[in-house]
């Protein structure tokens, strides 16, 4: 499942059709071509309605026919919690999911290794975390979800950390105010690249709820709901909370590879070196649709 629905305020424009690749194509046409390559099977499209219908055209027009590629409109900018529930209406109740931005590029290898575990027998809900030197392009600040993890490779807490740069010395640094404000570079973030069971599906649409009940224009993200989750299973392992809501494991899925994307205008250029870069050195196919046939 592919976010598409974002209104790209900084970026000024539709990120998910960014020409950076070698002959123009689209962010989006990596990131697919390479799920495809990974092992997904089929591609929910979660549009707008001011970007979605250029999306979806140049999906339509451009993307090989034997992609089984489907669409689902947010009507509203209610958040990513709401985005992916939205998704959810084109796949069946019992299937697990992958769920990424349509403005990163995460590399097949890593899209691959979550790809893995929603095959596999583990239970547990995923996030597939990058190193943060390995996530940052350019000296435009950015925000990180710190991951601290813990016994048997577990997710123990995302710490959101905003106006993340490089700093000189090769350091990094986190403007936002919080301790500590230099960033470790081999610490993990996540990307918000997830890998969710049925469960974790009924737990957005409860977090989905309760917020609609407080305010219909209720904007619920993805990292809040994890965290809150989290939470809930600490409270629970404590003896502190009331055992009906258990809350959810997340395995921590370390990836390799540089995870870059278009966040600002400035950063389009700086994508399209680094993918010419890596298809110049063999770490990208120069052709997109390979495992397509």
């Amino acid at each position: 499942m592919v976010l598409a629905a974002g209104r790209a305020r900084r970026y000024g424009g539709c990120k998910p059709l960014a020409p950076v690749g070698p002959s123009g194509e689209a962010v989006i046409d990596l990131l697919a071509s390479d799920a495809v390559a990974a092992g997904f099977g089929s591609i929910v499209l979660v549009i707008g309605p001011s970007t979605g219908p250029a999306i979806r055209y140049h999906v339509e027009h451009t993307w090989p026919s034997g992609v089984d590629v489907r669409f689902e409109l947010q009507e509203q900018p209610l958040g990513t919690v709401d985005a992916v529930l939205r998704g959810t209406e084109r796949v069946a109740s019992d299937r697990r999911i992958g769920v990424a931005n349509a403005d990163d590029l995460y590399g097949e290898e890593a899209l691959a290794l979550l790809a893995r575990h929603l095959r596999g027998d583990d239970p547990a809900e995923a996030v597939v975390a990058f190193r943060l030197r390995n996530t940052l392009i350019g000296d435009s600040p950015v925000t990180r979800g710190i991951c601290e993890v813990g016994g048997e490779g577990r997710l123990a807490s995302v710490a959101e950390r905003r106006q993340v740069m490089p700093a000189t010395g090769g350091r990094f640094v986190s403007k936002d105010g919080l301790e500590p404000s230099e960033l470790d570079g081999d610490a993990l973030v996540s990307m918000n690249l997830w890998g969710f069971t049925p469960t974790m599906r009924e737990a957005l649409a409860r977090a989905m709820a309760a917020a609609r009940g407080a305010s219909e224009e209720a904007e619920i993200l993805l990292p809040d709901v994890v965290a809150d989750q989290l939470a809930l299973r600490h409270e629970r392992r404590s003896g502190q909370g009331d055992g009906e809501s258990p809350g959810t494991r997340f395995r921590v899925l370390p990836a390799d590879g540089r995870c870059i994307g278009v966040t600002h205008p400035d950063d389009l250029g700086l994508v399209q070196e680094e993918v010419a870069r890596a298809v110049a050195t063999g770490l990208r196919a120069a052709q997109l649709w390979t495992a397509t046939g």
